[in-house]
């Protein structure tokens, strides 16, 4: 037997201390409690990260942890053992964002060893929900980019296919929102602070980075890139297990490093501190924050470097996978039927000229032969008609820091020009647009979104609308010459985490009327709910389900934000990045409106009103200043309305602070109504809708995104519509700079309430302004807000008056979860898998 420890255990809430003496054994592979309790008390002792005979609720959670990690490293093993021995083709999935959220509760559900968990730490006196409570999210997104991403690695490793995620270790991610009298703070995500006890650093895996230098041409022409800086590129990996499946695939973040020969001995001992470890003060920067500030060209080589350093580091760690199993001479020809390469968005898009620099100047193949390689592996997935979020690059910023690789990008940029015109004479005139140089002497840049549709052998967009408006509008040129190019791919969401994992008391309700769990990895079989929505003992179960999430929802929000929210009142959500076209502005316009017009009514009149709780929550991106002061609006509005006392039992506004993926997981299975209303044809997909619409939330949305699937899936009866569509859009904007635009009454009653200094001092009028106007820039209402407001008001009256019949609100509710099958991350994986990407499972025995 190994040595007993003696443990203190806090409960939870009494704050007493228990001790329980569990034997320290290393047990890796237990799945009886007291043998998982063992290795947990054996990791408390030797795996130390704290001082001994300490075990509080911190350090249960690292060693409770590093037990399951145990698990995930074997079977991790025997993956990649199986995937080497097999040699299939690969994919690597490439983003700059991966919003995994906490690790624990998906890893043990994933495993299916939750209960024996529970129980294993009730022998310390702990309870699984204190553990995982502990657990800080990894800070490597933001948004939908990155929790995309995450379902998809999770989807992967379900379905058993060889992938593998890159990304790269943001030391403090974007940044923690906190809420202050002034609206948003910014302050620096802490996840790192101490450390990640599911990350494995690889000493092993190391690259060497290049930044500026020079092109060298040799005597026979051939080209080398030298001199510059050179940084280290140190894999981290991240183990991510498939949902009852002994496939567990990886998730590897690149850390930047310098070397010790960097540092300057004699410089720092000379006194000249800073200047001795210039490299390694340049090499931390380069992961220390998503998307740094860009207004500097200081800020642009920062985001530009950290783009490369993820395409370069996951370029060389896949071409050296490539040749290991292979002898030399290489046969190039070999790679696309080996690996497959998935640009998630453009930030990747440096991978398609360092594919070409790499198998030219190191591998020593033709143009040719090399563009053949980087085209038939390279593929790339657009998430955005919005054009300041297609990248453009400053053609003199990527001379200096890749002159290579804008050689590299000349040469393609040339050969596509010459290819039109030769062979497509009638796109000349278009030819400056489509080009992926745009050499305007004013700012010459690079178009990334153009490189990627040259380079790439498939585009896909993320939604049915959104892939339609890429070949008609935005791609229409690129279609004419490659029709074959351009997919579909409709964004999906993992049924585990959103729905098996977060609401328990839902899912054990929908296994028990499908008569089966596997609706968990087959998500098609909650069409199934269907034949019982009328069903009233259901609707029961269902309503109790829906009010045990709706009172977790209000102790969390007590908890955060100190106000105190009626579970009986309508629970209506918005939480998403903080955008003017995700029109946070036209949710608040409407608040705003509602609590005049509760104002207006007598006591009498208010008691028919439908009492609502309205809950926004989401980033504004720090340098975007309409953005927050949407957040200090809502915020600012909130003060007021919950505070007086006439309303504030028919009306409530919270904001959500620090919005993440597991604030997401208590509050998407609490709602009731979820707001997805931005602008038609401005949203790629969206995912949040799906996981609401999966957890019997209902949505007031726009034509937009998935949503138009969504409302296909559930039925339109189930859906609460309003605003224009991708078609008006544009005729809209046209007519309001013509001076068209008629507003209608109740939007200027609420802007001028607003103006009337009832929510406080604050200079509303710049954000006021951005909707007055007929044109121009930061006015003229861009996003139509005045143009949906009054249909969005219509449509609200219909919400209040289907809450108001329970059974048709809990009918609806079912057929939301029943209609959502199609919106499982699995199945867009596996689409991707067969008609993209042309890669098989590859099942661990």
């Amino acid at each position: 037997m190994g040595s007993k420890v003696e443990t203190n255990g806090a409960k939870g809430g009494g704050g007493s201390l228990v001790s329980a003496k569990v034997p320290a054994v290393a047990n890796p592979l237990a799945e009886k409690p007291d043998e998982i309790a063992s290795n947990i008390s054996y990791h408390a002792q030797y795996s130390p990260h704290f001082s001994p005979f300490k075990f509080e609720l911190e350090q249960a959670y690292y060693a409770t942890a590093e037990s399951v990690r145990d698990r995930l490293v074997q079977q991790w093993n025997e993956t990649y053992l199986h995937f080497h021995k097999i040699d299939p083709k690969q994919t690597y999935y490439l983003s700059m964002e991966f919003l995994q959220g906490r690790a624990l509760t998906n890893a043990i559900g994933n495993l299916n060893i939750q209960d024996a968990y529970a129980d294993a730490l009730r022998k310390f006196g702990l309870e699984l929900e204190e553990i995982t409570e502990q657990e800080k999210d990894a800070a490597l997104g933001n948004g939908g980019l990155g929790r995309l991403a995450s379902c998809f690695l999770d989807s992967m490793a379900t379905l058993n296919l060889p992938a593998w995620g890159y990304g790269l270790r943001y030391r403090y991610g974007l940044f923690k929102q906190i809420i202050a009298k002034e609206g948003q703070d910014e302050v620096a995500e802490d996840w790192l602070e101490k450390f990640s006890p599911w990350e494995i650093v690889r000493h092993d895996i190391l690259y060497p980075i290049r930044f500026f230098g020079q092109v060298e041409v040799s005597p026979n022409g051939s080209r080398k890139w030298v001199g510059g800086e050179v940084m280290q590129a140190l894999a981290y990996d991240v183990p991510i297990p498939g949902y009852q499946t002994k496939n567990t695939i990886s998730l590897r973040l690149w850390e930047a490093k310098a070397r010790a020969d960097d540092f300057d001995l004699f410089l720092f001992n000379d006194g000249q501190l800073e200047s001795a470890s210039v490299l390694h003060s340049r090499a931390q920067q380069i992961c220390s924050v998503l998307y740094p500030g860009d207004a500097t060209e200081g800020g642009k080589l920062l985001r530009l470097k950290q783009q490369y350093f993820l395409c370069s580091a996951s370029l060389q760690d896949i071409i050296s996978r490539f040749k290991e199993r292979r002898q030399g001479p290489w046969n190039w020809s070999e790679f696309p039927t080996k690996v497959a390469v998935q640009l998630n968005d453009t930030h990747p898009t440096l991978s398609i000229p360092e594919l070409m620099r790499l198998l030219m100047d190191e591998e020593g193949l033709g143009w040719d032969e090399a563009w053949e390689v980087t085209s038939k592996t390279i593929a790339y997935t657009n998430h955005t008609v919005l054009p300041e979020a297609l990248e453009k690059w400053s053609q003199p910023v990527m001379w200096k820091l890749l002159p290579r690789h804008m050689e590299i990008i000349e040469e393609i940029d040339k050969r596509f020009t010459t290819l039109i015109t030769n062979t497509r004479l009638d796109l000349e005139s278009e030819l400056s647009n489509i080009r992926i140089l745009d050499n305007n002497p004013q700012k010459p840049v690079v178009r990334m979104a153009n490189l990627c549709v040259v380079s790439a052998h498939t585009v896909n967009g993320v939604a049915q609308l959104h892939s339609d408006i890429l070949k008609s509008e935005l791609f229409a040129n690129y279609v004419s010459i490659w029709p074959t190019k351009f997919q579909n791919k409709t964004n999906g969401i993992t049924p585990r985490r959103w729905l098996s994992f977060c609401s328990p008391e839902l899912s054990q309700i929908i296994t028990k009327w499908l008569k089966t769990d596997k609706w968990v990895t087959n998500l098609d079989l909650l069409t199934g709910l269907r034949e019982f929505a009328d069903n009233e003992d259901l609707q029961a179960e269902w309503l109790s389900a829906k009010k045990a999430n709706k009172q977790r929802l209000a102790q969390y929000v007590l908890k955060v934000t100190g106000e105190s929210i009626d579970p009986d009142t309508l629970f209506d959500i918005q939480v998403k990045r903080i955008h003017e076209y995700k029109r946070q502005l036209l949710n608040i316009l409407y608040v705003i409106y509602r609590y005049k017009k509760l104002k207006e009514l007598s006591p009498e009149e208010r008691k028919s009103t439908t009492p609502r709780t309205v809950m926004i929550g989401g980033k504004a991106f720090a340098t975007y200043t309409n953005a927050k002061r949407i957040v200090k609006l809502v915020n600012d509005v909130g003060a007021v309305v919950n505070s007086d006392p006439e309303v504030n039992s028919y009306l409530k506004v919270v904001f959500v602070p620090n919005y993440n993926v597991s604030v997401a997981e208590v509050l998407i299975p609490g709602s009731e109504l979820s707001q997805h209303i931005s602008t038609a044809g401005m949203e790629a997909s969206g995912t949040s809708n799906m996981k609401f619409a999966l957890n019997g939330c209902l949505i007031i949305g726009t034509l937009d995104g998935a949503n138009v699937e969504i409302r296909e899936e559930i039925g339109e009866e189930n859906f609460f519509l309003f605003g224009a569509t991708a078609d008006d859009v544009p005729r809209l904007r046209k007519e309001r700079e013509n001076g068209l635009f008629k507003p209608d009454p109740r939007f200027e009653e609420a802007k001028k309430f607003i103006r009337s200094g009832v929510f406080g001092s604050y200079d509303y009028n710049p954000l006021l302004d951005s909707l007055e106007g007929n044109s121009g820039y930061g006015r003229g209402d861009y996003f139509l807000v005045g143009y949906d407001f009054p249909s969005y008001v219509d449509a609200q009256e219909k919400v209040d008056e289907a809450y108001r019949d329970k059974k048709r609100w809990l009918k609806m509710s079912i057929l939301s979860t029943a209609g959502s099958g199609k919106f499982s991350s699995d199945r867009t994986i596996a689409q991707y898998a067969k008609e993209i990407w042309n890669i098989e499972e590859c099942r661990v025995p």
